[in-house]
């Protein structure tokens, strides 16, 4: 499964209501470090396919969703479980841990 772009109009459906955890990436095309941890958030999207969703949020696009969620400081990336949000990293880090944050 390929990582979903998440809007104010699908958030809800996509993440909030998702059966299975969300790893969700706010983002910005300008952003160096958001560029450097998009190829793990992508292996992770492919690898875990029905087990986890990958959602990306470029904050440009959607400053609502950044600021309902405080996201300060990107790249942020942030796990939903059952409608909220459980885990939360902030800055590039190595795939090993964007998936630690799954477990």
């Amino acid at each position: 499964m390929a990582e979903i772009t998440l809007t104010e109009q699908n958030f809800e459906e996509e993440v909030l209501r998702s059966d299975l955890p969300v790893l969700v990436d706010f983002w910005a095309s300008w952003c160096g470090p958001c560029r450097m941890i998009a190829p793990f958030v992508e292996e992770i999207a492919e690898e875990k396919a029905g087990l986890v969703k990958v959602g990306k949020i470029n904050v440009d696009e959607e400053p609502g969703l950044a600021a309902r969620f405080k996201v300060m400081s990107i790249p942020t990336l942030m796990v939903f479980r059952d409608g909220a949000a459980v885990k939360t990293s902030v800055g590039a880090i190595p795939k090993s841990m964007i998936e630690a944050l799954l477990d």
